[in-house]
């Protein structure tokens, strides 16, 4: 971790996160120990994580993010993994049972399919994150080597990262917006089970009431989780 400093005002350290999440591969593959590459950046400009963290941004990316941030360019730190060829994912169709697992962790929709149909991944598009092969049910996703010796920003590029943090983006966007609006349907439900309960329930006046305020109480805390919009 970096020696302790103080801290940056908000503006400064929004404008550090930028720069050093532009300076990162963008693979969003979590091996920095945070859930995504701004996150690791995020962490960085705070102070509170030190930046030879990236394994697939390798030697020369660990030297970008000094440049930047004025911190010596220390080795890749082990515990996070090694510097190595990039790879893509590849899913073995005969054994694939199209569960979706793989396209659900695939942080940037680099794999296609629908349930029950056979899945196959994108490969330019590829991170090789590795994130989906670890949900596989029945182990059929495995890794190919796709730049030979090269690695590290010798084996991406900064137009396949834009590309990257692009589709990662979007999947971001993607997924909270279903996600909210399968809440919204849910709120809906909830409301209109509420405003005709006693015509579907058998509960005595007493139950009933208990039921109305659980009922109420559930409803509450999802408005304050995403606010007033829902009903």
């Amino acid at each position: 971790m970096n020696s302790p400093t103080a801290p940056l005002p908000p503006a400064q350290q929004a404008a550090l996160t930028q720069a050093l999440d532009a300076a990162l591969p963008q693979t969003q593959c979590t091996r920095c120990g945070y859930p995504d590459c701004r996150s690791y950046a995020r962490a960085i400009a705070e102070g509170s994580a030190a930046i030879n963290q990236c394994p697939p941004g390798g030697q020369e990316g660990i030297e970008r993010l000094s440049r930047i941030t004025g911190h010596p360019a220390l080795p890749l730190n082990p515990r996070h993994g090694q510097e190595a060829p990039r790879h893509v994912a590849v899913i073995d169709e005969n054994w694939c049972i199209g569960c979706t697992l793989c396209i659900q962790a695939c942080p940037v929709d680099s794999i296609v399919g629908a349930s029950k149909l056979m899945h196959t991944v994108i490969g330019p598009t590829c991170t090789g994150c590795e994130l989906c092969i670890p949900v596989c049910p029945v182990d059929c996703i495995s890794l190919q080597p796709v730049s030979g010796d090269r690695t590290g920003w010798q084996a991406w590029s900064s137009q396949q990262a834009s590309q990257a943090r692009e589709r990662f983006d979007w999947h971001q966007h993607r997924t909270q917006r279903a996600q909210q609006e399968n809440e919204a349907k849910l709120a809906a439900t909830a409301a209109t089970k509420l405003a005709n309960l006693a015509e579907h329930s058998k509960l005595d006046a007493e139950a009933l009431e208990r039921k109305r305020k659980i009922i109420e109480a559930a409803m509450a805390r999802g408005r304050g989780r995403h606010g007033p919009d829902l009903p």
